[in-house]
């Protein structure tokens, strides 16, 4: 990867799930509004400085560049365009991230 993109693999979403309420959301339902996803990074590129390989990035699924690699489908993203990290390579620090 070149500069400050970022290449991600969708995480995605099989089957029923349940809304914190215990109401039972059929796999074929669709979600109104603007909704965020979670996606794995693969690879980064040389000017990238707060994503690192294997994080979980959020990110707004109309605003990407999908590419096939080997038959694998990614994302490229740029770093700007990423709304949140989670990493176990955090622990307990404060990151000041509330969402």
């Amino acid at each position: 990867m070149l500069h400050d993109r970022v290449l991600v693999a969708v995480e995605t979403e099989q089957g029923e799930r349940r809304s914190s309420g215990g109401i039972l959301i059929p796999a074929t339902a669709a979600m109104g509004g603007k909704r965020l996803s979670w996606y794995r990074v693969v690879s980064i590129g040389s000017h990238v400085r707060t994503v690192e390989v294997d994080d979980r990035v959020l990110f707004d699924p109309e605003d990407k560049a999908e590419v096939e690699v080997q038959g694998e489908l990614y994302v490229v993203v740029r770093e700007r365009d990423i709304h949140a990290v989670a990493a176990d390579r955090l622990g307990d620090v404060q990151t000041g991230l509330y969402l």
